[in-house]
């Protein structure tokens, strides 16, 4: 049932469309470069199509209660755990991270739909003192109407869950455009759905290239909402072509996050603690440990420690029990993590752990260096690989300097005893998140989300759900 096989069509009106006219977009196993199988090639026609059914069952949707959407998503939450370990195979078939790693992404997604089938019914209105007599001033809060999600490889449960789950329990309908790289969890969630009971056409899943798909996606006046994760760069294109439809954007995009390890902070901790921090997914995720800023009292004491741990761990194949790093996701994502680290070493970089070993296949071990400048790539371009880079600092303040020295402002992370250093540090910071003595940020019940040019909206947490809300101000006159 959860199989590249079995998941090989698009998801349109709660039918399983092959399109067998259309080409089709192979899906490779990064690790071992293997076929798991295709998927359709969607064009704008079919886009359309999908638009149009979204619309149509959005307004039956909308009229649901919040009981019967709520009872519906908790019954998809339910199923997400109890098919926890054919959906966290799929997921590392198609995106290579360890198998560990893949189930808690399982119960994370699930954890969403959780949550927003539980919030769906505290979307609260407002009734407003009047100025005058004999008149009542009512909000109210109501579904925005067709939602987009356009979702990245890195985390092809997760991020559709908590897009999907915020909109259904709005009393939206979702078009999703998966990654091309991993359609089929995308395509998973869509079965689990089905099996759930969502009515046919709330949940739609169009595979294949971006382009034609976003494309239809933008210019379409019905389509109120966009949801994107991703990169800055398509991020802002995204925002240009909503441009004319206006339409509400939520944008998750790239992120540069410092982990700050001050004099005075449990270095056990803040080492054990950055290999989730760095090396998660192979480090492939946007709220991952990007600079690592390190007192000079402490730094190489520091740096020889997360030197020995990282040395420990076994990078492979990421369906083997054991395995702690999997493959990159592409040739071409390797290629610009070993760009970044080349040209870091020809500007003075040290390395500290690991080599330059630029092996044939997807894999790469934990690379740590130090002596990192603002003139190299990689402080300010997410590395998103095992690259550990390292730089020093003398004083509080020049930390929180050189961790503001960025466009991007989605995570950022610091250690540190002092309880007055640490809130002073976070609100002073200019990241979206903050975790102290901890990188473990994500949760359902927390807004996630960055600022500067990391993007705007929060998903998560009770305000991840007003953003698929329009609020209605309506005005009673009684006399």
């Amino acid at each position: 049932m959860f199989t590249p096989h079995s998941l090989g069509a698009a998801f349109i009106n709660g039918t399983w469309e092959s399109f067998p006219d259309l080409p089709r977009l192979s899906v490779d196993n990064p690790f071992n470069s293997s076929v798991l199988g295709a998927v359709p090639n969607c064009d704008s026609k079919i886009t359309e199509r999908a638009i149009e059914v979204s619309a149509n069952a959005f307004r039956s949707w909308q009229a649901t209660t919040v009981l019967e959407r709520s009872t519906l998503l908790k019954r998809a939450a339910s199923l997400l755990r109890e098919h926890e370990a054919a959906l966290a195979s799929l997921l590392t078939l198609e995106q290579g991270k360890p198998i560990s790693q893949a189930k808690g992404e399982i119960q994370y997604g699930a954890s969403y739909f959780e949550w927003f089938a539980e919030e769906t019914r505290r979307t609260y209105g407002d009734v407003i003192p009047s100025p005058s007599p004999g008149r009542r001033i009512m909000v109210l809060k109501e579904p925005i109407g067709v939602c987009a999600a356009i979702t990245p490889w890195n985390f092809p449960h997760a991020m559709i869950a908590r897009k999907a789950a915020a909109a259904l329990a709005a009393g939206c309908t979702i078009i999703v455009k998966p990654a091309s790289e991993t359609p089929f969890s995308a395509l998973a969630i869509a079965k689990v759905c089905e099996l759930a009971g969502l009515p046919p056409g709330v949940i739609n899943i169009v595979t294949g290239d971006p382009e034609p798909i976003a494309k239809a996606l933008m210019a379409s006046s019905t389509v109120r909402k966009l949801t994107f994760t991703g990169s800055t760069g398509v991020g802002k294109l995204l925002m240009r072509q909503s441009a004319d439809t206006l339409k509400r954007l939520t944008l998750e995009l790239g992120g540069n996050a410092p982990f700050i390890v001050f004099a005075d902070a449990d270095l056990d901790l803040a080492a054990k603690d950055f290999l989730h921090a760095k090396y998660r997914n192979a480090g492939q995720t946007c709220i991952c440990a990007n600079r690592v800023l390190l007192h000079s009292a402490i730094a190489d004491q520091f740096i020889d420690k997360i030197a020995s741990l990282s040395e420990q761990l076994k990078v492979g194949d990421g369906s083997l029990s054991g395995t702690d790093i999997g493959p990159l996701i592409s040739s071409d994502a390797k290629e610009k993590v070993w760009g970044l680290l080349n040209d870091a070493i020809s500007k003075g970089a040290r390395i500290r752990s690991g080599k330059l070993e630029n092996s044939s296949d997807l894999l790469m071990k934990p690379v740590i260096i130090d002596k990192v400048t603002k003139e190299m790539r990689l402080w300010e371009e997410e590395i998103f690989g095992p690259v550990a880079a390292c730089a020093e600092f003398q004083s509080d303040e020049e930390a929180i300097k050189l961790a503001n020295d960025s466009q991007h402002g989605l995570a950022a992370y610091l250690f540190t005893r002092d309880l007055s250093l640490a809130h002073r540090a976070a609100e002073r910071l200019e990241y979206g998140m903050v975790g102290i003595n901890s990188s473990s940020i994500s949760l359902a019940e927390a807004p996630f989300g960055g600022v500067k040019q990391s993007g705007f909206g929060r998903e998560g947490s009770r305000y991840g759900i007003e953003e698929y809300l329009s609020i209605k101000y309506v005005s009673i006159n009684l006399n």
